[in-house]
């Protein structure tokens, strides 16, 4: 790093945390008790820090990483500082806790961003702290740092669990993925993406090989026709089934291999992924959540993903592959016929944006979900699109990490949806400056927004006189 950069980066991300120290102290002002899943984990924080870690409150559903970890950050800075009584372990000390998370995320976002865009040579240090800033200001999972959530925490570790991976420190990869399984238990599908890196890397090489060998530079490893594509799979069919070849990734992904076998270890002895009450966790074959992600994703990064040129393209490809995209169509139909679930949660907490989102838009008529079509196949033509500068493999492995968490939820629910659009933006090419900017001021935006309207548009149930907050 540059001294003109790593003085630009001190200062972003110390003004980033002085922000944030700001909107926390007004947040913890207005809402000073426990809201929403923070009724849950706040006092189950508390009794750690009282010493009574056998201690489980039934309706908490993730496994207590975010509980030991503030433990451990808590109590030597209240021994060391001579804090005693209420504030030790108070609401305000335990979001906090999420305020280093969100500092770490930041420095975490920039290494990123650093390692995977090493080779290009043309992105400058301002646009590398510009794109930190933008995703360390990513609206659903900013929220999420100002209340005792298990969000930042499990964002942390899973990031830094990947950095481990790109600098083939596999074993740091590993721990770090076992800490972001203790804080959620999804978290090991991406201990099987930072896997699934070193497995597409190897794959990548042969394939190149493969290619040399016949002489052939029409087809390519990155993208080409549908008969590319299916010679792409006979090589990776019989890439893997070679003794010397599984022999070969099994030792270079040994520990997470080891981690994956603890976690189905933890499944059976469990008897399910979700710890605690289960009854509002139920796993389910629910396709469309693929939709809502790439509708999410296309919100979000719109300034990347829907441009006149994108359109262009896309409507060239679809009068170019029509009965490629006519088949997709009848098969997005048919999804969103047979796998279409509701969540009682989505219909009845009016406190989520989601509820507005089902109501307003799903709920106005029964035909409203399948004339949605075009738009998800669009969304998903720009989606991996975006991507193309990745090797088939490392996409193919992404998109089987993305299903694999996404699709069994039946709750539609933003936050389950930070990690994977987290782990797309990290990939795809640096935009434009225009358009990095235009992103941050629509981050800002809706940032903006949604503080406002959790601070100061409130409201009450008929049945309860606790007042209640709009957010993610």
């Amino acid at each position: 790093m540059e001294r003109s950069e790593a003085y630009g980066f001190s200062g972003a991300m110390s003004g980033a945390f002085l922000l944030s120290c700001l909107l926390f102290a007004a947040i913890s002002r207005r809402q000073r008790g426990p809201y929403m899943d923070e009724v849950f984990h706040v006092p189950q924080a508390q009794a750690y820090c009282h010493g009574r870690f056998l201690q489980w409150d039934p309706m908490i559903t993730t496994l207590p990483g975010l509980y030991l970890v503030s433990v451990g950050v808590v109590k030597p800075a209240a021994w060391l500082l001579g804090w005693t009584g209420s504030v030790v372990c108070s609401v305000g000390m335990l979001r906090f806790i999420n305020l280093l998370f969100s500092a770490g995320n930041f420095y975490l976002l920039y290494l990123l961003l650093f390692k995977i865009h090493q080779k290009n040579k043309a992105v400058s240090g301002f646009q590398r702290i510009l794109s930190t800033l933008i995703l360390a200001m990513f609206p659903t999972l900013y929220f999420f740092t100002f209340l005792y959530y298990t969000d930042p925490g499990s964002v942390f570790f899973t990031l830094f669990a990947y950095l481990m991976c790109l600098y083939g420190n596999h074993k740091t990869s590993a721990l770090l993925g076992f800490c972001g399984f203790m804080f959620r238990q999804t978290n090991i599908v991406w201990t099987v993406f930072c896997a699934g890196n070193v497995v597409a890397e190897k794959l990548n090489e042969a394939w190149k090989t493969e290619l040399q060998k016949k002489k052939d530079e029409k087809i390519s490893s990155k993208k080409g026709s549908f008969s590319d594509l299916t010679r792409i799979l006979q090589f990776l069919i019989k890439y893997l089934i070679s003794p010397k070849n599984l022999v070969t990734l099994t030792a270079l992904t040994w520990p997470y291999i080891i981690l994956v076998t603890v976690f189905f270890g933890f499944v059976i002895i469990n008897g399910g992924i979700v710890v605690g009450d289960r009854s509002s966790h139920e796993a389910c074959l629910h396709f469309p959540q693929l939709f809502y992600f790439l509708s999410f994703t296309v919100f979000f990064s719109f300034p990347h993903l829907l441009t006149p040129t994108k359109i262009r393209k896309f409507l060239l490809s679809l009068r170019k592959h029509p009965v490629q995209y006519s088949l997709i169509t009848i098969i997005s139909f048919f999804l969103i016929w047979k796998f279409t679930y509701v969540h009682k949660y989505l219909l009845a907490d009016n406190r989520h944006y989601t509820f507005y989102v089902w109501r307003k838009v799903f709920q106005r008529h029964e035909l409203v979900k399948y004339v949605l079509v075009p738009f998800y196949i669009f969304a998903g033509w720009t989606f991996t699109d975006t991507l193309k500068s990745k090797s088939v493999f490392w996409i193919l492995m992404y998109f089987v990490c993305l299903l694999a968490v996404t699709v069994p939820q039946k709750l539609l629910e933003f936050r389950y949806f930070i990690l994977p659009f987290l782990i797309y933006r990290l990939n795809i090419p640096f935009p434009s400056m225009y358009r990095q900017l235009l992103e941050l001021a629509f981050y800002i935006v809706v940032n903006a927004v949604t503080f406002y309207l959790f601070l100061n548009r409130t409201f009450r149930w008929e049945n309860s006189d606790e007042i209640q907050r709009f957010m993610w």
